[in-house]
């Protein structure tokens, strides 16, 4: 079973700043992670890996220190790794990162999954596997919190995905997508030979000139959402604080909050 994994980085730190000019995240100077909830789908990819044999092979789009992430993903057990870097993909939007990682992994070819994390904890959206999904014209289950089985041979898998109100079983033809949540593993950790091998690791680089991408559907231009606007929310809580000192304030205020619970018609 051949599985592709997307990753992203994301900053380490939650003081993340955006540029007002363009309405992209500052990344320059900020110590970056591989987003957390990917690393549950490449731990699902490698448990499915070790149970049926094949390869897991870990993409990102990103600049060229973003060889970091892939090779921790390396350490944790996947194969191979490639790094999809171009100044022509910068800032680019949910629906462009998107486009750009089908190609690339239409430029890869024989695949029969690929998981993503949830969503990334930077944007938040949840966007970007759905829409490669889109993109590459494949099934979609979103939310997979468990693989009950996995049949390579019939192509087909049989999963778990959360909803709002409780759990439904899917059974997903493969090649297909599929997003997880925490539930689905526990990351394991890197290990000293997995480190080893990925100091040695070989990481493929695409760009915008050996990848088969519209020039415009890519970064910044090729982007359909914009920011217009960056504000920081301002949370202003009205009210009266009371601080009794003696039983008689005490009793008084006690009468106070009966009546506004009252006018509330809380109680």
């Amino acid at each position: 079973m051949n599985i592709i994994v997307p990753i992203k980085q994301v900053p380490e730190t939650s003081n993340v700043k955006m540029d007002p000019v363009t309405g992209t995240m500052i990344r320059d100077g900020v110590e970056s992670i591989i987003n957390p909830l990917d690393l549950y789908a490449i731990e699902a990819a490698t448990l499915l890996k070790e149970a049926h044999g094949g390869k897991v092979t870990v993409i990102t789009m990103g600049p060229m220190n973003a060889d970091k992430a892939l090779k921790e993903a390396i350490a944790m057990g996947c194969d191979d790794a490639v790094l999809i870097s171009d100044r022509a993909f910068a800032g680019a939007d949910t629906w462009s990162t998107s486009y750009v990682l089908a190609q690339t992994i239409k430029e890869l070819g024989d695949y029969d999954l690929i998981l993503c994390g949830e969503r990334a904890t930077d944007g938040d959206t949840g966007q970007v596997g759905p829409n490669i999904a889109a993109a590459l014209d494949v099934p979609l289950a979103t939310y997979v919190s468990e693989i009950e089985s996995a049949d390579p041979d019939s192509g087909e898998l049989l999963v778990w995905r959360m909803t709002e109100y409780g759990y439904e079983k899917l059974q997903l033809p493969l090649p297909a997508l599929m997003t997880v949540v925490k539930e689905i593993s526990f990351p394991r950790l890197p290990t000293l030979r997995g480190k080893q091998r990925a100091r040695s690791a070989e990481i493929k680089l695409y760009n915008a000139s050996n990848l088969d991408v519209d020039k415009d559907k890519i970064g910044l231009k090729g982007s359909p959402t914009r920011v217009i606007k960056i504000e920081t929310p301002k949370v202003a809580r009205g009210g009266t604080l009371l601080k009794p000192t003696d039983d008689q304030e005490l009793a008084e205020a006690v009468d106070q909050l009966i009546d506004f619970l009252k006018a509330k018609e809380i109680i």
